[in-house]
């Protein structure tokens, strides 16, 4: 996420239409990866990292490998469970670095979605929610809007109904095939 806000609707005046000016030039970049954990009997669980990339030359501008196995352990402290991840193929997902620290953790399964799949992937219909509520909110500086999506993220967390729905989203279930 940069400063730039989401274009979304809104409500103004008949003939004048309303308009917000951002200068969308601010140093940086927020990057988000989320976990939406599912177990049948128990309500759902949202794990997150938030990073802030300042802009400086030379420095990332997305998450590394580092960092999604970082928000995976944390899932499994958190969770005291093994974790099976069904990931998208972004690059980072499916590279050699990301292969070796996953066969590193016996407690890791990772399942890969088809090609293009985002109709499959409930994380796609979070973010889609946590965008929506952000349109047309114009942050002055990367730190409100650090403030503001943490702010979001951890009242997501507590709506376990919401959580469940994005699963019920993509039509997915939580069936095992090995049982009746």
């Amino acid at each position: 996420m940069t400063g730039r806000p989401p274009k979304g609707r809104t409500w103004g005046r008949r003939g004048i239409t309303p308009t917000v000016r951002v200068s969308g030039r601010g140093r940086g970049r927020l990057s988000v990866a989320g976990l939406l954990c599912y177990r049948p009997g128990l309500p759902a669980r949202l794990c997150y990292r938030l990073r802030r990339h300042t802009g400086r030359k030379g420095g990332r501008r997305s998450l590394g490998e580092r960092d999604y196995i970082r928000l995976l352990d944390g899932a499994h402290h958190l969770l005291k469970a093994p974790l099976i991840v069904v990931w998208d193929r972004l690059s980072t997902h499916i590279s050699k670095a990301m292969q070796t620290l996953v066969a590193e953790r016996d407690w890791l399964t990772v399942v890969l979605l088809p090609g293009y799949a985002p109709d499959l992937n409930p994380v796609e219909g979070m973010w889609a929610h946590i965008k929506r509520s952000l349109a047309n909110l114009a942050a002055r500086t990367l730190g409100e809007l650090e403030t503001l999506l943490r702010r979001r993220l951890k009242t997501l967390q507590y709506r376990h109904r919401v959580l469940g729905g994005f699963l019920a989203g993509t039509g997915l279930t939580l069936d095992r095939p090995d049982r009746p």
